[in-house]
């Protein structure tokens, strides 16, 4: 089975870089996996992808030896073990609010002892049935889910979300919960948010992310001991086509 370069980056007390997908550009992740990305976000919450295409994906992202994390949009168990079978080396999971909603989530997706993942043993995942090794073990030592902490709620749960077998790590979206702390009255900020997740992480053997931020950001967060950041997105592209605007703009005068 293939080995996760995410996992082996945490195992290693280092930090994935990963870079967030949401639409179908294939060339996308050939050029992640050649700038020494961990991994490509599949954010499949917000945006819409055909099943095929994001078969497709996944199959690119083996091809280039490079992980694929994939934001699902659901909790059924057997939609969710398929995002493995088909090639994902990890879920990041939306708004999960309790360890209720994480237990369900890593039972889903892992096998026995830990979970009740269903047993194919053909996908991708298996080499299509061509691997060796203990299949089983393997698959749950080298696919990961990350919580995402999103509202005040999961803030007062994380303790409990954390503790939950089979979840690897607790994941800040930093959008999400930030606005809804900001709701509350006498709600920490979202600084203070962060910074207890990376406690509850350190203190429990997890790993802990967030999205957004640059260098600066990026530094603090690594020193709080983060250990996976988002580097970038497809919609970065517009950067591109500003830069291509102005110099258009003065060849031309304009």
């Amino acid at each position: 089975m293939r080995t996760s370069k995410v996992l082996a980056k945490i195992r290693d007390g280092r930090c994935a870089r990963v870079v967030a997908l949401g639409h179908y550009l294939p060339f996308y992740i050939r050029y992640a996996a050649h700038h020494g990305f961990d991994a490509i976000w599949l954010d499949l919450e917000h945006r819409a992808m055909e099943g095929r295409e994001v078969q497709s994906l996944l199959a690119m992202c083996h091809q280039f030896d490079i992980d694929a994390m994939v934001r699902a949009p659901t909790t059924e168990r057997t939609l969710l073990y398929r995002y493995l079978e088909d090639g994902a080396a990890g879920l990041l999971m939306p708004l999960v609010a309790d360890a209720a909603e994480a237990r369900h989530i890593a039972q889903a997706v892992k096998f026995p002892p830990i979970g009740n993942r269903g047993l194919d043993g053909a996908g991708l995942d298996a080499d299509f049935a061509l691997g060796g090794g203990d299949f089983t073990e393997d698959a749950n030592g080298e696919t990961f889910v990350f919580a995402q902490i999103e509202t005040a709620q999961a803030l007062a749960n994380a303790e409990a979300i954390a503790a939950v077998e089979g979840i690897d790590g607790l994941f800040i979206g930093p959008a999400d919960l930030g606005l809804r702390l900001g709701l509350v009255d006498g709600s920490p900020s979202l600084q203070e948010a962060t910074a207890h997740i990376a406690d509850v992480a350190r203190d429990h053997g997890k790993a802990w992310g967030i999205a957004g931020g640059g260098p600066a950001e990026w530094k603090t967060y690594r020193q709080m001991g983060a250990q996976m950041l988002i580097g970038a997105g497809d919609f970065a592209l517009t950067g591109v086509l500003a830069a291509a605007q102005k110099n258009f703009d003065e060849v031309f005068g304009e």
